[in-house]
Protein backbone atom coordinates (compact mmCIF):
# COMPACT_ATOMS: atom_id res chain seq x y z
CA UNK A 1 0.00 0.00 0.00
CA UNK A 2 1.32 3.42 -0.99
CA UNK A 3 1.14 6.48 1.24
CA UNK A 4 0.55 10.12 0.38
CA UNK A 5 0.46 13.20 2.55
CA UNK A 6 -0.95 16.72 2.32
CA UNK A 7 -2.48 19.35 4.54
CA UNK A 8 -5.99 18.79 3.17
CA UNK A 9 -7.51 15.77 1.44
CA UNK A 10 -10.58 16.40 -0.71
CA UNK A 11 -12.95 13.60 -1.67
CA UNK A 12 -14.56 14.55 -4.99
CA UNK A 13 -13.42 16.78 -7.82
CA UNK A 14 -16.71 18.47 -8.73
CA UNK A 15 -17.59 22.12 -8.31
CA UNK A 16 -17.49 22.00 -4.49
CA UNK A 17 -14.32 19.94 -4.36
CA UNK A 18 -12.45 22.11 -6.85
CA UNK A 19 -13.58 25.29 -5.10
CA UNK A 20 -12.36 23.88 -1.79
CA UNK A 21 -9.03 22.86 -3.34
CA UNK A 22 -8.41 26.27 -4.89
CA UNK A 23 -9.40 28.28 -1.82
CA UNK A 24 -7.18 26.15 0.43
CA UNK A 25 -4.24 26.18 -1.98
CA UNK A 26 -4.49 29.96 -2.37
CA UNK A 27 -3.76 30.14 1.36
CA UNK A 28 -0.67 28.00 1.01
CA UNK A 29 -2.11 24.60 1.90
CA UNK A 30 -0.93 21.43 0.19
CA UNK A 31 -4.00 19.74 -1.29
CA UNK A 32 -4.80 16.36 -2.81
CA UNK A 33 -8.10 15.77 -4.63
CA UNK A 34 -9.34 12.22 -5.19
CA UNK A 35 -11.94 11.88 -7.97
CA UNK A 36 -13.34 8.52 -9.03
CA UNK A 37 -14.31 9.64 -12.55
CA UNK A 38 -11.83 10.22 -15.35
CA UNK A 39 -12.42 13.96 -15.34
CA UNK A 40 -13.24 16.73 -12.91
CA UNK A 41 -16.56 18.52 -12.66
CA UNK A 42 -19.12 15.85 -11.84
CA UNK A 43 -22.70 17.05 -12.26
CA UNK A 44 -21.48 20.65 -12.59
CA UNK A 45 -20.54 19.78 -16.17
CA UNK A 46 -24.28 19.59 -16.86
CA UNK A 47 -25.12 22.90 -15.16
CA UNK A 48 -25.67 26.39 -16.54
CA UNK A 49 -24.76 28.83 -13.81
CA UNK A 50 -24.71 29.76 -10.15
CA UNK A 51 -26.31 32.19 -7.75
CA UNK A 52 -24.82 35.59 -7.12
CA UNK A 53 -26.27 38.48 -5.11
CA UNK A 54 -25.05 42.10 -5.38
CA UNK A 55 -22.59 41.26 -8.13
CA UNK A 56 -21.08 43.88 -10.43
CA UNK A 57 -23.07 42.46 -13.34
CA UNK A 58 -26.32 42.93 -11.43
CA UNK A 59 -25.45 46.47 -10.39
CA UNK A 60 -24.54 47.39 -13.98
CA UNK A 61 -27.99 46.17 -15.07
CA UNK A 62 -29.80 47.95 -12.22
CA UNK A 63 -30.86 44.62 -10.69
CA UNK A 64 -31.57 45.65 -7.13
CA UNK A 65 -31.78 42.33 -5.27
CA UNK A 66 -29.79 42.99 -2.10
CA UNK A 67 -28.06 40.43 0.09
CA UNK A 68 -30.40 41.33 2.94
CA UNK A 69 -33.49 40.87 0.77
CA UNK A 70 -32.19 37.62 -0.73
CA UNK A 71 -31.42 36.21 2.72
CA UNK A 72 -34.89 37.15 3.95
CA UNK A 73 -36.54 35.67 0.85
CA UNK A 74 -34.55 32.46 1.22
CA UNK A 75 -35.41 32.04 4.88
CA UNK A 76 -39.07 32.93 4.35
CA UNK A 77 -39.26 30.38 1.53
CA UNK A 78 -37.85 27.66 3.79
CA UNK A 79 -39.90 28.82 6.80
CA UNK A 80 -36.60 29.12 8.70
CA UNK A 81 -36.00 25.36 8.61
CA UNK A 82 -32.52 26.01 7.24
CA UNK A 83 -29.38 26.89 9.18
CA UNK A 84 -29.69 30.67 9.02
CA UNK A 85 -25.99 31.39 9.59
CA UNK A 86 -24.99 28.92 6.88
CA UNK A 87 -27.48 30.47 4.45
CA UNK A 88 -26.29 33.97 5.28
CA UNK A 89 -22.62 33.04 4.87
CA UNK A 90 -23.41 31.50 1.50
CA UNK A 91 -25.48 34.39 0.14
CA UNK A 92 -23.18 37.10 1.44
CA UNK A 93 -20.16 35.35 -0.08
CA UNK A 94 -21.76 34.79 -3.48
CA UNK A 95 -20.80 38.11 -5.11
CA UNK A 96 -17.13 37.72 -4.25
CA UNK A 97 -17.30 34.16 -5.59
CA UNK A 98 -18.45 35.42 -8.98
CA UNK A 99 -15.47 37.81 -9.07
CA UNK A 100 -13.20 35.01 -7.85
CA UNK A 101 -14.30 32.85 -10.78
CA UNK A 102 -13.91 35.77 -13.20
CA UNK A 103 -10.31 36.14 -12.00
CA UNK A 104 -9.75 32.58 -13.28
CA UNK A 105 -11.06 33.55 -16.71
CA UNK A 106 -14.66 32.44 -16.30
CA UNK A 107 -17.04 34.66 -18.25
CA UNK A 108 -20.72 35.07 -17.46
CA UNK A 109 -23.31 35.79 -20.12
CA UNK A 110 -25.89 37.41 -17.88
CA UNK A 111 -27.57 37.31 -14.49
CA UNK A 112 -30.98 35.81 -15.21
CA UNK A 113 -34.30 34.94 -13.68
CA UNK A 114 -35.51 31.36 -14.02
CA UNK A 115 -39.11 32.49 -14.47
CA UNK A 116 -40.75 35.94 -14.26
CA UNK A 117 -41.58 35.69 -10.55
CA UNK A 118 -38.01 34.84 -9.54
CA UNK A 119 -34.99 37.08 -8.94
CA UNK A 120 -32.20 37.59 -11.46
CA UNK A 121 -29.58 35.78 -9.39
CA UNK A 122 -28.68 33.04 -11.89
CA UNK A 123 -25.28 33.91 -13.36
CA UNK A 124 -25.19 31.89 -16.57
CA UNK A 125 -21.73 30.82 -17.68
CA UNK A 126 -20.72 31.95 -21.16
CA UNK A 127 -19.14 29.01 -23.03
CA UNK A 128 -16.17 29.69 -25.26
CA UNK A 129 -18.24 28.53 -28.20
CA UNK A 130 -21.98 28.64 -28.69
CA UNK A 131 -24.83 30.23 -26.77
CA UNK A 132 -25.37 29.74 -23.04
CA UNK A 133 -27.44 26.70 -22.24
CA UNK A 134 -27.32 23.27 -20.67
CA UNK A 135 -23.73 22.18 -19.89
CA UNK A 136 -22.43 25.75 -20.10
CA UNK A 137 -20.77 25.43 -16.68
CA UNK A 138 -18.34 22.83 -18.05
CA UNK A 139 -16.32 25.84 -19.22
CA UNK A 140 -16.14 27.04 -15.61
CA UNK A 141 -14.96 23.62 -14.41
CA UNK A 142 -12.13 23.67 -16.97
CA UNK A 143 -10.97 27.08 -15.68
CA UNK A 144 -11.17 25.90 -12.06
CA UNK A 145 -9.21 22.75 -12.83
CA UNK A 146 -6.51 24.77 -14.57
CA UNK A 147 -6.32 27.12 -11.59
CA UNK A 148 -6.04 24.26 -9.12
CA UNK A 149 -3.20 22.67 -11.07
CA UNK A 150 -1.48 26.04 -11.36
CA UNK A 151 -1.55 26.25 -7.55
CA UNK A 152 0.02 22.81 -7.22
CA UNK A 153 -3.10 20.86 -6.25
CA UNK A 154 -2.57 17.15 -6.95
CA UNK A 155 -5.65 15.77 -8.72
CA UNK A 156 -5.91 11.98 -8.71
CA UNK A 157 -8.46 10.84 -11.30
CA UNK A 158 -10.03 7.39 -11.41
CA UNK A 159 -9.12 7.09 -7.75
CA UNK A 160 -12.23 6.45 -5.65
CA UNK A 161 -11.99 6.91 -1.91
CA UNK A 162 -13.15 3.86 0.01
CA UNK A 163 -13.18 5.05 3.61
CA UNK A 164 -12.01 7.70 6.04
CA UNK A 165 -9.16 7.14 8.48
CA UNK A 166 -9.80 8.18 12.08
CA UNK A 167 -7.44 8.46 15.03
CA UNK A 168 -8.85 8.95 18.52
CA UNK A 169 -12.00 10.54 17.06
CA UNK A 170 -10.24 12.83 14.60
CA UNK A 171 -10.44 12.33 10.84
CA UNK A 172 -6.85 12.23 9.60
CA UNK A 173 -7.02 10.82 6.09
CA UNK A 174 -8.58 8.48 3.56
CA UNK A 175 -8.06 5.13 1.92
CA UNK A 176 -8.32 5.41 -1.86
CA UNK A 177 -7.71 3.05 -4.74
CA UNK A 178 -6.38 3.57 -8.25
CA UNK A 179 -5.23 1.27 -11.04
CA UNK A 180 -2.04 0.51 -9.13
CA UNK A 181 -3.71 -0.44 -5.87
CA UNK A 182 -4.62 1.08 -2.52
CA UNK A 183 -3.42 4.42 -1.23
CA UNK A 184 -3.43 5.75 2.31
CA UNK A 185 -3.48 9.55 2.17
CA UNK A 186 -2.97 11.44 5.41
CA UNK A 187 -3.79 15.06 6.15
CA UNK A 188 -4.86 17.40 8.91
CA UNK A 189 -8.36 17.82 7.43
CA UNK A 190 -10.63 16.00 5.00
CA UNK A 191 -13.36 17.66 2.93
CA UNK A 192 -16.12 15.48 1.48
CA UNK A 193 -17.69 16.77 -1.74
CA UNK A 194 -18.85 13.76 -3.73
CA UNK A 195 -21.98 15.19 -5.32
CA UNK A 196 -24.76 13.33 -3.55
CA UNK A 197 -26.70 10.17 -4.41
CA UNK A 198 -28.54 10.99 -7.64
CA UNK A 199 -27.16 7.87 -9.35
CA UNK A 200 -28.29 5.50 -6.61
CA UNK A 201 -31.83 4.09 -6.89
CA UNK A 202 -31.15 2.32 -3.59
CA UNK A 203 -30.38 5.58 -1.75
CA UNK A 204 -33.35 7.29 -3.39
CA UNK A 205 -35.76 4.55 -2.34
CA UNK A 206 -34.40 4.32 1.20
CA UNK A 207 -34.01 7.99 2.05
CA UNK A 208 -36.57 9.87 -0.05
CA UNK A 209 -40.26 9.64 -0.95
CA UNK A 210 -39.60 8.18 -4.38
CA UNK A 211 -38.68 5.06 -6.29
CA UNK A 212 -36.50 5.73 -9.29
CA UNK A 213 -38.03 4.58 -12.58
CA UNK A 214 -41.47 4.18 -11.00
CA UNK A 215 -42.51 7.63 -9.78
CA UNK A 216 -39.25 9.52 -10.27
CA UNK A 217 -37.41 10.00 -13.58
CA UNK A 218 -34.44 12.09 -12.52
CA UNK A 219 -31.06 12.74 -14.08
CA UNK A 220 -28.48 10.14 -13.13
CA UNK A 221 -24.95 11.49 -13.37
CA UNK A 222 -22.73 8.37 -13.29
CA UNK A 223 -20.86 7.84 -10.05
CA UNK A 224 -23.02 9.94 -7.72
CA UNK A 225 -23.91 7.03 -5.49
CA UNK A 226 -23.71 8.52 -2.00
CA UNK A 227 -20.17 7.31 -1.30
CA UNK A 228 -19.10 10.41 0.59
CA UNK A 229 -22.30 10.50 2.60
CA UNK A 230 -21.87 6.89 3.69
CA UNK A 231 -18.25 7.50 4.65
CA UNK A 232 -19.20 10.52 6.72
CA UNK A 233 -21.94 8.57 8.49
CA UNK A 234 -19.50 5.76 9.22
CA UNK A 235 -17.18 8.35 10.74
CA UNK A 236 -19.95 9.52 13.07
CA UNK A 237 -21.55 12.37 11.11
CA UNK A 238 -25.28 12.85 11.60
CA UNK A 239 -27.75 12.39 8.77
CA UNK A 240 -29.42 15.63 7.74
CA UNK A 241 -32.54 16.05 5.65
CA UNK A 242 -32.34 14.21 2.32
CA UNK A 243 -34.50 14.77 -0.74
CA UNK A 244 -34.31 15.34 -4.46
CA UNK A 245 -33.91 18.64 -6.30
CA UNK A 246 -37.36 18.21 -7.76
CA UNK A 247 -38.66 19.41 -11.11
CA UNK A 248 -41.01 17.71 -13.60
CA UNK A 249 -40.30 16.24 -17.01
CA UNK A 250 -41.86 13.95 -19.56
CA UNK A 251 -40.48 10.56 -18.44
CA UNK A 252 -37.47 9.13 -20.23
CA UNK A 253 -37.05 12.04 -22.65
CA UNK A 254 -33.91 13.53 -21.15
CA UNK A 255 -35.56 16.52 -19.49
CA UNK A 256 -36.46 19.86 -21.09
CA UNK A 257 -36.67 17.98 -24.38
CA UNK A 258 -38.10 19.75 -27.45
CA UNK A 259 -41.22 17.57 -27.19
CA UNK A 260 -42.13 19.40 -23.98
CA UNK A 261 -42.06 22.88 -25.51
CA UNK A 262 -45.77 23.53 -26.26
CA UNK A 263 -46.86 21.37 -23.30
CA UNK A 264 -44.80 23.11 -20.60
CA UNK A 265 -47.26 25.98 -20.87
CA UNK A 266 -50.36 27.07 -18.90
CA UNK A 267 -52.53 24.58 -20.79
CA UNK A 268 -55.06 22.23 -19.26
CA UNK A 269 -53.28 19.83 -16.88
CA UNK A 270 -55.24 16.79 -15.67
CA UNK A 271 -54.59 13.74 -13.51
CA UNK A 272 -55.59 10.15 -14.24
CA UNK A 273 -59.12 10.89 -13.02
CA UNK A 274 -59.37 13.48 -15.78
CA UNK A 275 -59.54 16.35 -13.27
CA UNK A 276 -57.61 19.57 -13.13
CA UNK A 277 -55.55 19.81 -9.94
CA UNK A 278 -53.95 23.28 -9.90
CA UNK A 279 -53.86 26.69 -11.51
CA UNK A 280 -51.80 25.92 -14.58
CA UNK A 281 -50.32 29.42 -14.56
CA UNK A 282 -48.02 28.05 -11.84
CA UNK A 283 -46.34 25.81 -14.44
CA UNK A 284 -43.49 28.31 -14.71
CA UNK A 285 -42.29 27.37 -11.20
CA UNK A 286 -41.02 23.76 -11.41
CA UNK A 287 -41.14 23.21 -7.65
CA UNK A 288 -44.74 24.39 -7.22
CA UNK A 289 -45.77 22.27 -10.20
CA UNK A 290 -44.02 19.09 -9.06
CA UNK A 291 -45.43 19.49 -5.55
CA UNK A 292 -48.90 19.46 -7.08
CA UNK A 293 -48.03 16.52 -9.34
CA UNK A 294 -46.74 14.44 -6.43
CA UNK A 295 -50.20 14.49 -4.85
CA UNK A 296 -51.86 12.92 -7.90
CA UNK A 297 -52.62 9.25 -8.56
CA UNK A 298 -49.46 7.38 -9.62
CA UNK A 299 -47.76 10.80 -9.58
CA UNK A 300 -48.72 11.06 -13.25
CA UNK A 301 -50.38 13.99 -15.07
CA UNK A 302 -50.98 15.14 -18.63
CA UNK A 303 -50.80 18.50 -20.37
CA UNK A 304 -53.45 18.69 -23.12
CA UNK A 305 -53.65 20.96 -26.15
CA UNK A 306 -55.41 20.81 -29.50
CA UNK A 307 -54.64 21.76 -33.07
CA UNK A 308 -55.81 25.35 -32.60
CA UNK A 309 -53.54 25.89 -29.58
CA UNK A 310 -50.65 24.29 -31.41
CA UNK A 311 -51.12 26.71 -34.32
CA UNK A 312 -51.46 29.62 -31.89
CA UNK A 313 -48.04 28.81 -30.39
CA UNK A 314 -46.51 28.43 -33.84
CA UNK A 315 -47.86 31.77 -35.01
CA UNK A 316 -47.66 33.93 -31.87
CA UNK A 317 -45.01 32.23 -29.81
CA UNK A 318 -45.26 30.48 -26.47
CA UNK A 319 -47.00 31.99 -23.46
CA UNK A 320 -44.06 31.25 -21.16
CA UNK A 321 -40.36 30.87 -21.86
CA UNK A 322 -37.32 30.57 -19.64
CA UNK A 323 -33.57 30.58 -20.11
CA UNK A 324 -33.44 26.79 -20.35
CA UNK A 325 -35.96 26.51 -23.18
CA UNK A 326 -35.19 29.76 -24.99
CA UNK A 327 -32.89 28.00 -27.47
CA UNK A 328 -35.54 25.43 -28.41
CA UNK A 329 -37.94 26.23 -31.26
CA UNK A 330 -41.24 24.80 -32.46
CA UNK A 331 -39.29 23.38 -35.41
CA UNK A 332 -37.27 21.34 -32.90
CA UNK A 333 -40.55 20.22 -31.34
CA UNK A 334 -41.98 19.10 -34.69
CA UNK A 335 -38.85 17.12 -35.48
CA UNK A 336 -38.96 15.31 -32.14
CA UNK A 337 -42.71 14.75 -32.38
CA UNK A 338 -42.27 13.12 -35.78
CA UNK A 339 -39.46 10.93 -34.41
CA UNK A 340 -41.61 9.82 -31.46
CA UNK A 341 -44.54 9.02 -33.73
CA UNK A 342 -42.26 7.06 -36.05
CA UNK A 343 -40.42 5.12 -33.36
CA UNK A 344 -43.21 4.69 -30.83
CA UNK A 345 -43.31 6.10 -27.31
CA UNK A 346 -45.31 6.16 -24.09
CA UNK A 347 -45.39 9.90 -23.36
CA UNK A 348 -46.97 11.60 -26.40
CA UNK A 349 -50.55 10.81 -27.39
CA UNK A 350 -52.51 12.12 -30.40
CA UNK A 351 -56.22 11.54 -31.00
CA UNK A 352 -59.18 12.76 -33.08
CA UNK A 353 -61.46 13.18 -30.05
CA UNK A 354 -61.27 13.68 -26.30
CA UNK A 355 -62.76 10.21 -25.82
CA UNK A 356 -60.04 8.62 -27.95
CA UNK A 357 -57.39 10.63 -26.10
CA UNK A 358 -58.70 9.27 -22.80
CA UNK A 359 -58.48 5.71 -24.09
CA UNK A 360 -54.92 6.14 -25.35
CA UNK A 361 -53.62 7.82 -22.19
CA UNK A 362 -55.49 5.79 -19.62
CA UNK A 363 -57.24 8.86 -18.25
CA UNK A 364 -60.77 8.31 -16.94
CA UNK A 365 -63.00 9.01 -19.96
CA UNK A 366 -66.01 10.51 -18.18
CA UNK A 367 -63.81 12.66 -15.99
CA UNK A 368 -61.79 14.00 -18.91
CA UNK A 369 -64.84 14.75 -21.09
CA UNK A 370 -66.49 16.64 -18.23
CA UNK A 371 -63.31 18.57 -17.43
CA UNK A 372 -62.77 19.67 -21.03
CA UNK A 373 -66.43 20.67 -21.42
CA UNK A 374 -66.30 22.68 -18.19
CA UNK A 375 -62.99 24.24 -19.18
CA UNK A 376 -64.28 25.29 -22.59
CA UNK A 377 -67.22 26.99 -20.87
CA UNK A 378 -64.81 28.72 -18.48
CA UNK A 379 -62.89 30.08 -21.47
CA UNK A 380 -66.00 32.08 -22.39
CA UNK A 381 -66.14 33.89 -19.05
CA UNK A 382 -63.82 32.90 -16.18
CA UNK A 383 -62.25 29.93 -14.43
CA UNK A 384 -64.30 29.25 -11.31
CA UNK A 385 -62.14 26.30 -10.25
CA UNK A 386 -58.71 27.93 -9.79
CA UNK A 387 -59.24 31.52 -11.00
CA UNK A 388 -56.71 31.01 -13.77
CA UNK A 389 -55.54 34.15 -15.53
CA UNK A 390 -58.00 34.71 -18.43
CA UNK A 391 -55.17 35.38 -20.90
CA UNK A 392 -54.22 31.71 -20.59
CA UNK A 393 -57.74 30.36 -21.14
CA UNK A 394 -57.78 28.75 -24.59
CA UNK A 395 -60.65 26.38 -25.52
CA UNK A 396 -59.88 22.93 -26.90
CA UNK A 397 -61.90 22.56 -30.09
CA UNK A 398 -59.87 20.08 -32.18
CA UNK A 399 -59.82 18.68 -34.71
CA UNK A 400 -56.77 16.89 -33.26
CA UNK A 401 -55.92 16.60 -29.57
CA UNK A 402 -52.48 16.12 -28.05
CA UNK A 403 -51.43 15.01 -24.56
CA UNK A 404 -47.96 14.76 -23.03
CA UNK A 405 -47.33 12.78 -19.87
CA UNK A 406 -45.42 14.47 -17.04
CA UNK A 407 -44.01 12.98 -13.84
CA UNK A 408 -41.64 14.01 -11.03
CA UNK A 409 -38.01 14.36 -11.96
CA UNK A 410 -34.95 15.92 -10.37
CA UNK A 411 -31.60 17.40 -11.28
CA UNK A 412 -30.03 15.35 -8.50
CA UNK A 413 -30.13 14.80 -4.76
CA UNK A 414 -29.94 17.24 -1.87
CA UNK A 415 -28.40 16.72 1.56
CA UNK A 416 -27.11 13.87 3.64
CA UNK A 417 -24.27 15.06 5.86
CA UNK A 418 -25.13 17.44 8.68
CA UNK A 419 -22.76 20.39 8.89
CA UNK A 420 -22.60 23.59 10.91
CA UNK A 421 -22.25 27.06 9.46
CA UNK A 422 -18.47 26.55 9.31
CA UNK A 423 -19.02 23.52 7.04
CA UNK A 424 -17.74 21.18 9.76
CA UNK A 425 -19.44 17.79 9.95
CA UNK A 426 -21.28 17.26 13.23
CA UNK A 427 -22.60 14.21 15.03
CA UNK A 428 -26.11 13.52 16.30
CA UNK A 429 -25.42 15.70 19.35
CA UNK A 430 -24.19 18.53 17.09
CA UNK A 431 -20.62 18.03 18.28
CA UNK A 432 -17.96 18.78 15.66
CA UNK A 433 -16.10 15.79 14.22
CA UNK A 434 -12.52 17.12 14.26
CA UNK A 435 -10.91 17.25 10.86
CA UNK A 436 -14.04 16.47 8.83
CA UNK A 437 -15.71 19.02 6.58
CA UNK A 438 -18.38 18.64 3.88
CA UNK A 439 -19.54 20.85 1.03
CA UNK A 440 -21.81 20.89 -2.00
CA UNK A 441 -24.68 18.52 -2.66
CA UNK A 442 -23.59 16.06 0.04
CA UNK A 443 -24.33 18.74 2.64
CA UNK A 444 -26.96 20.85 0.87
CA UNK A 445 -29.87 20.70 3.29
CA UNK A 446 -30.51 24.45 3.14
CA UNK A 447 -33.22 24.06 0.49
CA UNK A 448 -35.74 22.81 3.02
CA UNK A 449 -38.36 21.64 2.20
CA UNK A 450 -38.12 22.82 -1.42
CA UNK A 451 -35.45 23.98 -3.81
CA UNK A 452 -35.49 27.78 -3.62
CA UNK A 453 -36.28 28.49 -7.28
CA UNK A 454 -37.18 32.11 -6.50
CA UNK A 455 -33.40 32.62 -6.17
CA UNK A 456 -32.15 30.50 -9.09
CA UNK A 457 -28.64 29.08 -9.20
CA UNK A 458 -28.77 27.58 -5.73
CA UNK A 459 -27.37 24.10 -6.35
CA UNK A 460 -24.21 25.15 -8.15
CA UNK A 461 -24.10 28.33 -6.07
CA UNK A 462 -24.13 26.41 -2.81
CA UNK A 463 -21.58 23.94 -4.18
CA UNK A 464 -19.00 26.56 -5.15
CA UNK A 465 -19.57 28.83 -2.17
CA UNK A 466 -19.66 26.07 0.44
CA UNK A 467 -16.58 24.60 -1.22
CA UNK A 468 -14.77 27.91 -0.83
CA UNK A 469 -15.90 28.11 2.77
CA UNK A 470 -14.81 24.55 3.49
CA UNK A 471 -11.36 25.18 2.03
CA UNK A 472 -10.92 28.36 4.04
CA UNK A 473 -12.31 26.85 7.23
CA UNK A 474 -10.13 23.75 6.91
CA UNK A 475 -7.04 25.95 6.64
CA UNK A 476 -8.16 27.90 9.70
CA UNK A 477 -8.74 24.64 11.58
CA UNK A 478 -5.19 23.53 10.75
CA UNK A 479 -3.74 26.86 11.88
CA UNK A 480 -5.58 26.69 15.17
CA UNK A 481 -4.76 23.07 15.94
CA UNK A 482 -1.53 22.09 14.21
CA UNK A 483 0.57 25.20 13.60
CA UNK A 484 3.49 25.58 15.97
CA UNK A 485 3.74 28.97 17.65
Amino acid sequence: MREMEADIIIVGGGAAGMAAAISAAEQGAEVIVFEKANTTGGCANMAMGLLGVETKMQKERLIDCTREAAFQKFMDYTHWRSDARLVKNYIYKSASTIEWLESMGVKFALPSKYFPGSEATWHIVQPKTGAPGLRAAATMIKAMTDRAEELGVKICLESPVQKLIKDDGDVIGVVAKDKDGEIEAYGSAVIIATGGFGDSPEFIKKYTRFEWGKDLFSYRIPGLTGDGISMAWDAGAARDRMDMELVFFAPNTGGYAPIELPFRQPNVFVNLDGERFYDESVVENPVFSVNAIIRQKNRTVFSIIDESIMKHYEKNGLDLINVVTSNISMDDFKQEMNDLIKNGNDVLFIADSIEELAEKTGIDKEGLVKTINDYNEACKLRDNVFNKNPKYLKPLIGPKYYALKFAPSAYGSLGGIKINYKTQAVDTEDNVIPGLFAAGTDANSVCNPDYVFVLPGNTLGFAVNSGRMAGENAVQYIKENFTEE
